[in-house]
């Protein structure tokens, strides 16, 4: 894939309006694959099923549940069993931090076994974010927080001192390989997730994801342009974009950069949202489509990096969109 950037039309005027209607159609069928809801030991606007009602009556086609401190993959089990009739696929995941034991091959075969579709690795206790903790004064005000206080965590690294991958962490890329998974890098400093990914590769994993590269993952464009060219998909919070939420943080000139970088055809767009004081996922992907389309993407091209991408990084097939 090449990574020169398209030429895109001129951006819209901010008083140009987009029809509520065309938002409409370009949501129905978009995946998300960043649903903060709850319950959590971080404050959360709604829970899991008020989730989903809200992604069925949006025409929705599913959810991925994410939690930093538990799979939520039992729950999601459950879930679908009382609420499969709404429309709405559910997926779930496990995030390697120390809640789950770490790099723990335990928590990955339940996972698996539950039916689980993705492993992170180490979010809240990787090394990388809790440097990025430690070194800005102003973290706790872009980062969401605990209700409690937790114990002090233990920082995770994917790589020993050596800068190899660690054994641990090579055992259970051949379990995400052996029941192709989708392996996030997690918050993974990037320095750590090209090796990663490499060894990742080189083992049998092909469903590869960045979750928000230039946010406490510190990934340049060139970055961006290495990872989506051997395959990984870059997924964009849509929390750090739009109008009323606590964690935007970047312009729309930001997100087309983004998106140029890596092009179209390997970017996600997910909400990453769920938190109290913030928009809810549906509110907040209403909101992207009308940044992404003010910014110059067409329909179809929005629709892909919220609905054709996503399904395909699951592996499901792509439905058909008509603007």
């Amino acid at each position: 894939m090449s990574s020169a950037p398209r030429r895109l039309p001129p951006e819209r005027a901010p008083a140009d309006p987009v029809d509520d209607a065309l938002v409409d159609r370009i949501l129905r069928g978009a995946i998300d694959l960043h649903c903060h809801s709850g319950p959590s030991v971080m404050p959360r606007r709604l829970d899991h099923i008020e989730a989903i009602e809200q992604a069925a009556a949006a025409g929705m086609r599913g959810l991925l549940f994410k939690d930093h401190y538990y799979s939520a993959t039992p729950i999601v089990e459950l879930l679908r069993r009382h609420y499969g009739d709404r429309g709405v696929a559910m997926f779930s995941g496990v995030a390697l931090n120390n809640a789950v034991g770490g790099f723990n091959r335990y928590a990955v075969d339940h996972m698996i076994k539950l039916g689980g579709q993705l492993v992170w690795m180490p979010t809240f206790s990787s090394a990388n974010h809790l440097h990025h903790h430690d070194h800005d004064k102003d973290f706790d005000r872009k980062f969401p927080t605990t209700k409690e206080k937790m114990l002090a965590p233990t920082p995770l690294s994917v790589l020993d001192d050596a800068g190899r991958v660690r054994d641990e962490v090579k055992f259970i890329l051949d379990m995400v390989a052996e029941h192709d998974l989708i392996l996030s890098g997690g918050h993974l400093h990037v320095g750590e997730i090209h090796p990663l990914f490499a060894e990742a590769r080189a083992r049998g994993v092909r469903r590869l994801l960045v979750n928000h590269p230039t946010y406490v993952i510190d990934a340049t464009l060139d970055d961006i342009r290495e990872l989506a060219s051997a395959g990984a998909y870059m997924e964009h919070s849509v929390c750090m974009f739009v109008e009323g939420s606590k964690f935007k943080f970047y312009e729309p000139g930001h997100l087309r950069a983004l998106i140029e970088a890596a092009g179209v055809g390997r970017t996600i767009l997910g909400s990453d949202l769920g938190q109290v004081g913030n928009p809810t996922p549906v509110e907040g992907f209403r909101a992207v489509i009308r940044l992404a389309l003010g910014t110059g993407y067409s329909p179809a091209e929005v629709h892909a990096m919220i609905a054709d991408n996503p399904a395909h990084l699951l592996g499901l097939d792509v439905e058909p969109f008509d603007p």
